[in-house]
This record gives structure tokens, C-alpha cells and sequence, in this order.
């Protein structure tokens, strides 16, 4: 895959270091990694709502005590929040459903850990950035920014995330980036076919950020857990949100968020249009 179009859609007043994004019925859904609120723009009246997801919420929590939500995903009215996991206080998973406004909270600390386990990820190395749910299965991935450069996708199956799942994992070597390796920042399900981004950032570290390299989309057959492809769409951005805009026979136009690692409070969103 070559040929794709990058352009800047709009930019969305009030929201920091977006990390993630679902568009369902001309609706935005958006987390940022610190933020305590999950955001809902309507795209006709350009309209932001905050919903506290938790207790004490504000729009720039310092860095030793965000809860660093880093993915999102939905099935039919359910979002679902993942917090990184690379601290103690980043194992919580939050829940709202979009039609009732209910939130609940669930606490991954086990999850996690089996996780770091089964995927021989060390702590200091484990830093979930993506989330797919089916309905039957999750689809979660460490983000290899940490020293061991694990870059891991799990399939998670089971009755819940607490203590009835089982666990596959596979781990990928993705493309460097002006000679750094990139890593996993987000994935969307399409088809049968994993799309994600990758992002590479001049930092062994899962908690401190360096220099911005550069952004990928790639491609993950799950049939066969293999890479399609890889294309480089940015030498600047750091994208960390993916969802799927609109579909054609021929293309797929997918919005993208960044997290530009400031407080200030304005997100800019692209949208990234690929042939089939």
C-alpha cells in the first residue's frame, strides 16, 4: 500500500493529548492520557461534552498520578477505557455506556500481570496503547517503547478481563522510522484485518517522552497474525488514536488524533484515506 492522502479535518477547543478515538453516528468519543473526562463532539453542531469517568477529574492530572488512558474501543453501546498499565495507578479499565451514561470500573491489575507474564514483558517495559473488542474476543497491544522494544498483540478470550480469560500473543519487529523502531499506538478492526498505527519516539522509556520521529499505519491478517503491510504517512506526528470515518469498495477513511505531550488544550484531527 502506497498510494494514501494525510489531511488535517479540524481541531477540536478544550481537549489535550488525545489518545484515542471511536466515531459512531456522527460522533466523536475521545480520551486523553491526562485527562480524567471522556469528551463527546458532535461533528453537525461542533458541540463538546466531558463526561468525569473519575472521581476528582481534571483536564491536565500531573504526570506520577494520571490514570494514562492510552486505548478505547466499543461494542454496540459500550465504550471501554484502558488505562497503560505502566505504573500501579494505570491497571483501571472504565466502561460507559453511551446510552445510559453508566460507568463502571474495573480494576486489571491481574490482567495485567499475566499479561507481562505469558508475553515475557518486564514491568518497567509494558504499555498497552490499543484495544479492539468483537464481542467475543479483545485484541490488546503493548506498545514497544520500553528497552525490550515489545511490541506485542494479545488475543484475549474468555467470560470477563477479571479472572475467567485466556491469553495468545504474538510479537512483531515493525519498521524504523529515521533509524528508530516504532511501536504499536492504536488498532482498529476492519475486515478481518487489524490496522494500526505505529509511532517513533527517540526514548527507551515507557514513561518519559522523547523526540517524535515519525508515524505508520500497518496492517495484521488475523487469520494468519501476519503483517499485510507497513506505510510510513508522517516524519512529524505522533498519532495515537485510529477509527474507521467512512467506506467505499475502493478506499477506507480512517480519523486520527495525536497527542502532542503539552497541556495545552486543542487536538488536532486528520483524516487518512487508503485504497483497499
Amino acid at each position: 500500500m502506497e498510494k494514501f492522502s494525510l489531511e488535517l479535518l479540524f481541531q477540536i477547543i478544550g481537549i489535550g493529548s488525545a489518545s484515542g478515538l471511536i466515531y459512531k453516528d456522527n460522533t466523536l468519543f475521545l480520551i486523553g492520557d491526562n485527562s480524567g473526562f471522556l469528551y463527546e463532539y458532535t461533528l453537525d453542531s461542533k458541540n463538546l461534552q466531558r463526561h468525569q469517568i473519575i472521581e476528582n477529574a481534571t483536564e491536565n492530572i500531573p504526570k506520577k498520578e494520571k490514570p494514562d488512558f492510552e486505548a478505547i474501543t466499543h461494542f454496540d453501546n459500550s465504550l471501554y477505557i484502558f488505562g497503560s498499565g505502566s505504573t500501579k495507578n494505570r491497571n483501571k479499565m472504565i466502561e460507559v455506556n453511551t446510552k445510559e451514561k453508566e460507568i463502571t470500573t474495573n480494576d486489571l491489575t491481574d490482567l495485567y500481570a499475566v499479561m507481562q507474564s505469558f508475553g515475557e514483558i518486564k514491568s518497567d517495559d509494558f504499555n498497552l496503547e490499543g484495544a479492539i473488542y468483537t464481542g467475543e474476543e479483545w485484541f490488546l497491544l503493548n506498545r514497544g517503547n520500553g528497552k525490550s522494544k515489545k511490541n506485542v498483540l494479545f488475543t484475549i478470550q474468555g467470560k470477563n478481563l477479571i479472572n475467567e480469560f485466556n491469553i495468545l500473543s504474538n510479537d512483531y519487529k515493525l519498521p524504523k522510522i529515521n533509524g528508530v523502531r516504532s511501536s504499536f499506538t492504536d488498532a482498529i478492526l476492519v475486515d478481518n484485518k487489524i490496522y494500526f498505527l505505529a509511532t517513533a519516539e527517540e526514548t527507551d522509556s515507557t514513561y518519559t517522552d522523547g523526540k517524535i520521529l515519525g508515524s505508520l499505519l500497518g496492517r495484521i491478517d488475523i487469520k494468519t497474525m501476519k503483517i499485510d503491510f507497513t506505510q510510513k504517512i508522517s516524519d512529524t506526528h505522533k498519532f495515537e488514536g485510529l477509527t474507521v470515518y467512512q467506506t467505499t469498495d475502493q478506499t477506507i477513511e480512517f480519523l486520527l488524533c495525536e497527542d502532542n505531550d503539552t497541556q495545552v488544550l486543542e487536538s488536532a484531527i486528520y483524516k487518512l484515506t487508503i485504497d483497499k
